[in-house]
């Protein structure tokens, strides 16, 4: 692999890096979101996160299509 290759690819994973720590971060954010919501209305919050995980499936199921 040319030198210039890894560089490009340590630069990408760097960014990668530091993309999956914000991500982590907001994914407690999201969490602390979701606490506070079933706190003050848990039937709604159930409900909505229902519909939420049918429409993850709905995307994963034609994501698997896609291969």
């Amino acid at each position: 692999m040319k030198l210039n290759n890894k560089i490009k690819i340590n630069k990408y994973f760097k960014a990668l890096d530091k993309i999956e720590n914000e991500r982590k971060q907001n994914n407690a954010n999201w969490m602390d979101v979701l606490r506070i919501a079933i706190k003050h209305a848990p039937d709604e919050t159930i409900k909505l996160m229902k519909k939420i995980n049918r429409k993850d499936q709905t995307i994963t199921n034609l994501f698997k299509k896609v291969k």
